[in-house]
């Protein structure tokens, strides 16, 4: 780990130096900070490059450094000659300006040590690319190192640079006299750009048609800096001290060679016998043939053998090549393409983008990332463009990594996430919800929170019914990736709210399909809180919704993380399913499914609620067995069992006072029976003196008239169950010996309320002591603040007005009970045998005494919830059942038809907008709620 280190120190240290030796005093670092040791390029790769930043602008640059050091070796007029050819192909590529030369971005400037200038950013040069590392640090960056190019990068660079040589040949009437590789730079978005004009030359009649060309004569006497590579120099420099354009094509040729061969040129030429090396070259060239051009590709080998050729005008020209169809090639055309997009208008540029996508998988990352993604985003500058560049960015950066991502596309894409211009951001908002999942897989949690989800939360309130049906379609696509407060706080409710208030049925079905797909990601409270009770608020009853709503209730049962407990079953969800189960809109199918599912609720709130009592009785009996050895708790349960045959002894007397009047064979009755105990405890024994004394009291009271009946208010009830019963015992018994005795009808008010849903559980046992006493009598019962009259047999009166009519008035389970106008049959009647119920006593429910009662008044009545437990079976022996059950019949349909539930409540469901439109994708997304 040290002598790692230490390397690391030395190679900083080495690069440090570099840069301090051959910068330090140049004016060129007034204006720009020099960085890392990059790459080495131009004649002889005697240029050192470096990165830099522009100091006021943090712009980045490439800084080519000239170390005089280099050349201490020669004598000064040497090496001022090696200085002056270095400045003037310097000052040179300063003057010209065109995309295929190299941009200079700021001009030579010379210090004692070196000479430095600026150009557009570098990665390196094609030297460097081809394993040429002289003049590079001495650990060489693995950029460069690894580096391979590409068919399509190789085919555009060679045409690239023909395009350059055509842009000197023709318009600048100039030969370059050095086409190398390292006068070759590979810029940093991977473009090959000329440099090294330190041996051009200018024509001498620039205006006329023919451009001549003056030559050197070569000098082997010069310093090699001094000298043109004579490995890519054409023969007639040498062999005929003349030049022309074609000379610097087939340099040309020898750099398609030297790519396709790693480096290697075509023939190796022995400088220290330059002549005898072209000689012999020159023969070679007369005979090369296709063996030596085997790596070269096919299509290019016969434009290779034409530019190697011996003679100048058989070689193609600049433009000539640029047209082979070597270079037809469907990525060298894209990239060409982009190099000249600032020459497109709007209208070009849409339809070239349209059609990159199919490009884009055909080159490689690399390419894409260097050269096209660039072009790409700084057309986010023109809004009208966003729509179609939009889609390859994000193309690309599926391709990306998360770094990458970040660095290289999410800084751009920030304005574009604002985009508010009304047409675009329409089309932005349709993109960039189609590569959601992409957007927050790859986007830092800040930037999600602050640019990706509003504008997820905009397409939810957009105005275009179809921004909001594709938004709805792909949330549950990416909700795993969203954080569940903003899912909580902002996500759900504009769902909510786009279901509520949109007039378009896809949307409204497309929200309660992704609330379905969403609620695993969601608390269990949450959805039973807030999710389920928004249902009961949808207003529409059209069958997809229904089947929708069906389908959130559905998945919130069924899922194992979720479910529904037994009380909003019972009081929440089931209500408000049945209703909907018979809407008329629905077909047989989709009653099939809300029966299907309202069993399953049912069939888990019956098993649930049972097996809990189940465990309360099991844990009753075992508190009994152990508390079996205190008498107290014997005691009280004594007094319980006996509570059941205590209250049918009420009954009995009750049922026997009412026929027979016979007040002291009850009493009598009911004195053997309490005598008949073995033992009595003290507070039975004060009950006893209470009931006496409370009897003889009414014995010395006046008979009491029969009074219009008015419901008492609840009274909360707080004695103890069996102080109660025993009460009712007492004075039920000494009423009936009032009743008895007094020649007209009583009223009994003291009855309390406690007791009522007991006094009433033994129907079948009071019937038969009824029967055995001789009643034969039907009982009715009402909601409060009905009057239904009991109609007895017709044998015990005549008519509706005689006294033998029998009415019985019951309040609500908490208000105490009034029998008004207890009748007595007169004495010495005759029971006879039982007839078939006249109809024509329910008119005593509505007689000229008894006002009709409206059905919207019943409806406002509050349900009895116990009264269903007391109608007798039917069917029971000596009970009349024809009677009771037609009267149970009328009873049920006026007081029970209309109960108060704010689910039946038609109102409570809006009639769906008149403006309401369908989609034929609405009702398939349900499918994916139902499996």
């Amino acid at each position: 780990m040290e002598s790692m280190l230490n390397k690391l120190k030395s190679t900083v240290t080495k690069v440090t130096a570099d840069v301090t030796s051959a910068v330090m005093g140049n004016p060129v670092t007034r204006e720009f900070d020099v960085g890392r040791h990059i790459a080495s390029g131009g004649n002889g790769l005697a240029w050192k490059i470096f990165n830099g930043t522009k100091k006021s602008t943090k712009q980045e640059v490439a800084v080519f450094v000239f170390d005089k050091k280099l050349i201490d070796k020669y004598q000064k007029f040497e090496k001022d000659q090696i200085i002056d050819s270095l400045k003037r192909g310097v000052q040179q590529l300063t003057r010209l300006r065109h995309p295929r030369l190299l941009t200079v971005q700021h001009p030579l400037e010379e210090s004692r040590d070196c000479l430095a200038f600026c150009t557009e950013p570098v990665f390196a040069s094609l030297a460097n690319v081809l394993g040429n590392w002289e003049n590079l640090p001495s650990t060489v960056s693995p950029d460069i190192k690894d580096y391979k190019l590409y068919d399509v990068e190789t085919k555009y660079g060679l045409l690239q640079v023909s395009e350059g040589l055509s842009f000197l040949h023709s318009s600048v009437k100039m030969v370059h006299g050095n086409i190398t590789p390292e006068n070759i730079i590979l810029n940093k978005s991977g473009a090959w750009k000329i440099m090294g004009f330190d041996f051009c030359v200018s024509s001498t009649n620039p205006s006329e048609q023919e451009p001549k060309f003056s030559c050197k004569e070569w000098d082997p006497n010069l310093p090699s800096l001094c000298l043109p590579n004579p490995e890519y120099l054409a023969p007639e420099y040498i062999l005929s001290v003349s030049c022309e354009t074609a000379s610097d094509m087939y340099s040309l040729g020898t750099v398609i060679y030297a790519v396709f061969n790693k480096g290697k040129p075509v023939f190796e030429i022995n400088k220290q016998d330059i002549y005898k090396s072209f000689s012999r070259q020159l023969d070679q060239l007369s005979r090369l043939g296709s063996s030596s051009l085997t790596n070269i590709p096919e299509e290019v080998r016969e434009h290779v053998k034409l530019l190697l050729n011996v003679t100048p005008t058989v070689r193609p020209d600049a433009d000539q090549m640029t047209k082979i169809p070597f270079f037809d090639d469907v990525g060298a055309v894209t990239l060409q393409y982009f190099d000249t997009l600032f020459q497109r208008d709007n209208l070009q540029k849409s339809q070239f983008f349209k059609g990159l996508p199919k490009v884009l998988p055909k080159l490689p990352k690399r390419v894409i990332v260097q050269r096209i993604l660039p072009c790409l985003t700084s057309e986010f500058v023109n809004p009208d463009m966003v729509p179609f560049v939009l889609p390859n960015v994000l193309m690309i950066a599926e391709e990306c990594t998360k770094e990458e991502y970040v660095k290289l596309i999410l800084p751009d894409l920030g304005p574009v996430f604002k985009q508010q211009e009304p047409i675009q951001s329409t089309q932005i908002l349709l993109i960039f919800l189609q590569k959601m999942d992409l957007l927050l897989t790859k986007t830092p949690p800040d930037e999600i929170k602050n640019s990706v989800l509003p504008m997820v939360y905009r397409a939810l309130e957009a105005p275009s019914i179809q921004i909001q049906e594709l938004c709805l379609n792909i949330i549950p696509t990416f909700a795993n990736l969203i954080d569940y407060p903003s899912m909580k706080n902002a996500l759900i409710p504009r769902i909510k709210n786009a279901c509520l208030q949109t007039s378009s049925l896809a949307v409204r079905v497309n929200s309660l399909v992704c609330l379905g797909k969403i609620l695993e990601y969601l608390d269990k409270w949450f959805v039973l809180d807030d999710i389920l009770p928004f249902l009961q608020q949808i207003p529409s009853k059209e069958p997809a919704v229904l089947m929708g709503i069906l389908g959130i209730y559905k998945c919130t049962f069924t899922h194992k993380k979720l479910g529904i407990t037994k009380e909003q079953l019972a009081g929440k969800v089931l209500p408000h399913l049945i209703p909907l189960s018979i809407e008329n809109n629905l077909n047989l199918n989709q009653f099939n499914s809300f029966i299907s599912v309202i069993k399953e609720m049912l069939n888990r709130l019956e098993s649930e609620h049972k097996t809990k009592l189940e465990q309360l009785h099991i844990m009753q009996e075992q508190q009994k067995s152990l508390d079996i050895g205190n008498q107290r708790n014997i005691s009280e349960e004594a007094k319980v069992t006996n509570v059941g045959s205590q209250i049918d002894k009420v009954f009995n007397n009750i049922g026997a006072d009412l026929l027979t009047g016979g007040e002291s064979e009850n009493k009598e009755d009911v004195l053997q029976n309490k005598h008949k105990r073995a033992s009595l405890t003290l507070e039975e024994k004060q009950k006893l003196a209470k009931e006496q004394e409370q009897a003889q009291k009414l014995k010395s009271q006046q008979p009491l008239k029969p009074q219009v009946h008015t419901p008492i208010a609840p009274v909360k009830q707080t004695k103890d169950l069996t102080d109660t019963l025993m009460d009712n015992m007492s004075s039920l018994t000494s009423l009936s010996v009032t009743a008895t005795k007094s020649s007209a009808s009583s009223t009994f008010t003291s009855v309390p309320s406690m007791g009522l849903g007991m006094m009433f559980s033994t129907p079948i046992d009071n019937t038969k002591r009824n029967l055995t006493n001789g009643l034969n009598a039907n009982m009715g019962f009402q909601t409060s603040g009905f009057n239904m009259p009991v109609n007895t047999n017709q044998n015990f009166f005549s008519s509706p007005s005689t006294p033998g009519v029998t009415t019985m008035t019951m309040g609500t389970p908490s208000t105490l009970p009034n029998f008004n106008a207890v009748g007595v049959p007169p004495a010495g009647a005759k029971q006879t045998q039982q007839r078939p119920p006249d109809m024509s006593a329910l008119n005593n429910l509505f007689g000229p005494q008894k006002p009709k009662v409206s059905m919207n008044q019943l409806s406002q009545q509050k349900p009895n919830q116990w009264l269903n437990q007391f109608a007798p079976p039917q069917g029971s022996p000596g009970m009349g059942s024809s009677v009771m059950g037609t009267q149970m019949n009328v009873m049920g349909q006026s007081a029970f038809g209309m109960q108060a539930n704010p689910f039946f409540n038609p109102q409570n469901f809006a009639q769906p907008p008149t403006t309401m439109t369908s989609s034929s994708s609405a009702s398939n997304d349900l499918k994916d709620l139902f499996g």
